[in-house]
């Protein structure tokens, strides 16, 4: 396809020449004789400069009328600029308006966090939430080439299931035809028989939990990237969680400088993430967590007391990793807090072989996932434990009878990821519309 006007993004090529591009007007000042104007494309940001001397004097006055966001096609010459954003600005001698923008909604100015996300979607042209999605983009972009390099198969799984993975309370029901089925809250139950096909397979899209959390790690709509390996025990599953963490953070580390470095982020911390991570099981984690020193600084921040046998929250998460410069990864957890699926530990049968990936500096969970259970029998025992009904999941009990082997496999959530790598607060800024319990607007 041909076209007569260039990206900001391809401008090292075009120094000293005479270009068009289009975009958006992003910012504008005047300093006496010279008008500023700053256009946005998508792939950048570019300084187009018109001095009074150079240019007429009806192009000069109307730099000071095109309103903020109208889009715009420019034309001028290029030069390489340090000061410059991006490293080059353009000497402007052509403005044309295409459309000019009603007054902008978002103004150079503070505003409220529930107002910018009610404008999400005018909101995603400013800065900070298009550094941040750069990232998801790459790390988007490595999930997918990790796993593609590796040889593993991409599998869609079903958005509509008539099974619960983990228990149906914090599952969205919606019917079905008269039938009741369920939005997916993982794919790794339709993976498992995939890999008894293809050996290594992954799926990647959205999930669901309707779990009525208020906290900046929730929402209900997210993101999840899921491999499932046949043959693969716990030990095997922890240096696959290792080698992928670390190629996605090598990757961002490595093309998304700008959107980092506008975030402010402190990429030193990001720099040690290489195998291998630390490793400890729940219980040696729980002899910390219920430590006297760790059970003051609890009570300091206002946390609820950690119990032996009991999940993690946000708060015990973050003192496990306080004093680590690479993720943690814990191991055999108790069954009782556990999905049905997860392999029994076999010098321990009250403690599952299930990993959780905590990354350092606070941010907690970013990996979950587990050896599953390959043996029928027990498989259709911890259905019934955990109440479940056992004919939706009469076709994942027949893997089980042809050919069963040991597999493991993981889920990664991709806002938090995200939310780490750009050391932001909330997962709410790491997806472009956020889906909350007190929001589905816009």
């Amino acid at each position: 396809m041909s076209r007569e006007f260039v990206y900001i993004e391809e401008l090292a090529r075009h120094t000293g020449e005479r270009v068009t591009l289009q975009g958006w007007l992003a910012q504008k000042r005047s300093s006496g004789k010279v008008k500023f104007l700053v256009l946005r494309d998508g792939t950048g940001y570019l300084q187009c400069v018109a001095f009074a001397r150079d240019v007429p004097a009806e192009l000069f006055e109307s730099c000071d009328r095109v309103p903020l966001e109208s889009s715009i096609r420019v034309r001028g010459a290029v030069r390489a600029d340090d000061r410059a954003p991006g490293g080059f600005e353009l000497a402007l001698d052509s403005l044309e308006v295409l459309h000019a923008a009603e007054e902008f909604p978002i103004q150079p100015k503070e505003h409220g966090v529930d107002f910018l996300f009610e404008n999400r979607h005018l909101y995603l042209r400013s800065r900070t939430p298009q550094a941040v999605l750069r990232v998801r983009h790459e790390v988007v972009r490595a999930c997918r080439d990790f796993f593609n390099d590796r040889g593993f198969v991409l599998i869609d799984s079903p958005q509509l299931t008539p099974a619960a993975c983990e228990g149906t309370t914090t599952l969205f029901e919606t019917d079905y035809f008269g039938e009741r089925a369920y939005l997916t809250q993982s794919g790794q139950l339709y993976l498992e028989p995939a890999c008894m096909a293809f050996g290594r397979v992954y799926c990647f899209g959205p999930t669901f939990r309707a779990e009525k959390s208020k906290t900046r790690r929730h929402l209900t709509e997210f993101w999840m990237v899921e491999p499932e390996v046949a043959f693969l025990e716990l030990d095997g599953l922890c240096e696959l969680a290792e080698q992928f963490v670390s190629h996605v953070v090598a990757r961002v580390l490595e093309r998304c400088v700008e959107p980092l470095k506008w975030l402010e982020r402190d990429t030193s911390k990001l720099e040690s993430i290489r195998p291998p991570c630390p490793r400890t099981r729940y219980d040696e984690a729980a002899v910390i967590l219920t430590s006297a020193a760790a059970q003051e600084k609890m009570r300091e921040a206002g946390a609820p007391p950690f119990e032996h046998g009991g999940d993690f929250g946000a708060f015990d998460e973050s003192l496990l990793t306080t004093d680590l410069d690479r993720p943690l990864l814990v191991t055999h957890w108790p069954a009782a807090i556990k999905a049905f699926y997860m392999q029994p530990a076999p010098d321990d049968p009250s403690r599952v072989l299930g990993l959780d990936m905590l990354a350092p500096e606070g941010y907690g969970e970013i990996i979950g996932g587990s050896q599953r259970v390959h043996d029928h029998d027990l498989l259709l025992e911890r259905i019934r434990q955990h109440d479940l009904p056992v004919e939706p999941f009469r076709w994942y009990l027949d893997i089980r009878k042809y050919g069963t082997v040991p597999h493991s496999g993981f889920g990664m959530g991709i806002e938090r990821c995200v939310t780490w790598l750009c050391g932001i607060s909330h997962l709410r800024e790491a997806i472009p519309y956020p889906r909350q319990i007190h929001r589905i607007y816009p």
